[in-house]
């Protein structure tokens, strides 16, 4: 950010100090809500196109009928119970566990593994679930009892800085290259505020920022509420629309917590 006027940066970082400050009652459930959106969306899914899906991967993997409905039930339930285990902060470790599950399945039952934007998209989203994960209060445990470890928030911090660095594969699905004034804007400043966000300088503007500027561009790109039923696009962008919704609610938390230890704003402090 060496481009902008330091009293400008000063200015944006006093500013979203103080939307947190206000919003602080109401930013852990909100973050918590977008994050598990996707989840939510695509259980209910499951539950709704129940025959569709069945009949789509029995013919996609040859599998029977049977296995191809047990698959559709895994990611009804693990799903939707992984949601509500979150939303009320019940083995907040257990739900998380479940939910990276199911993104693995889905990666190998969908074939998005030779599918790069899916693909970084899901590595998003497993970001957005350690961050989650982090901030449950995961620390690391003592090898014997009465001895301390060496940092008893090595773990936590560890998963922030993995959460951080995945949830960076979001933007990158983004980028266009196109020769447009607006793209061109929307690469570079849509890249630096990922960039920052991944080294964990100025952490908290940063993100914020992204949340804005990913809001935004999510509501333009994905109105999938503007496509009839009937149309193959409407499924697509709606899950596009949730998966990003995701990410931003992963940001929120970065916006909430900060960037965790392992990050430039964290030693800044020793310097």
């Amino acid at each position: 950010m060496a481009f902008i006027p330091k009293n400008v940066i000063n200015k944006a970082e006093n500013i979203s100090e103080l939307v947190v400050k206000n919003c602080n009652v109401y930013l852990p459930t909100a973050s918590r809500l977008c994050l598990i959106s996707t989840f939510i969306e695509d259980g209910l899914r499951m539950y709704f196109q129940w025959s569709e899906q069945s009949k789509y991967m029995n013919m996609s993997w040859n599998c029977g009928m049977f296995l191809a409905t047990v698959f559709v039930l895994v990611n009804l339930f693990g799903q939707l119970g992984g949601c509500i285990l979150i939303l009320l902060q019940k083995h907040v470790k257990l739900a998380c566990g479940i939910l990276f599950f199911i993104v693995v399945l889905q990666t190998v039952a969908y074939d998005i593994l030779w599918d790069l934007h899916f693909l970084l998209r899901n590595f998003a989203l497993i970001g957005a679930l350690l961050l989650v994960l982090a901030d449950s209060g995961v620390e690391s445990r003592p090898l014997l009892a009465g001895i301390p470890s060496l940092g008893e928030n090595k773990q936590k911090n560890y998963m922030q800085l993995t959460g951080r660095c995945l949830i960076a594969f979001m933007f990158i699905t983004l980028l266009k290259f196109e020769l447009s004034f607006f793209q061109l804007i929307h690469d570079f400043l849509g890249g630096i505020m990922m960039l920052l966000v991944f080294i964990g300088y100025k952490t908290k503007l940063s993100a914020l920022v992204l949340v804005l500027f990913l809001s935004c561009l999510n509501v333009y790109y994905n109105a999938w509420w503007t496509i009839p039923n009937t149309k193959p696009l409407r499924d697509f962008l709606k899950y596009d629309f949730f998966q990003t919704l995701s990410v931003i609610g992963g940001l929120l938390m970065i916006v909430l917590r900060g960037p965790g230890g392992v990050s430039v704003d964290e030693n800044k402090k020793k310097w």
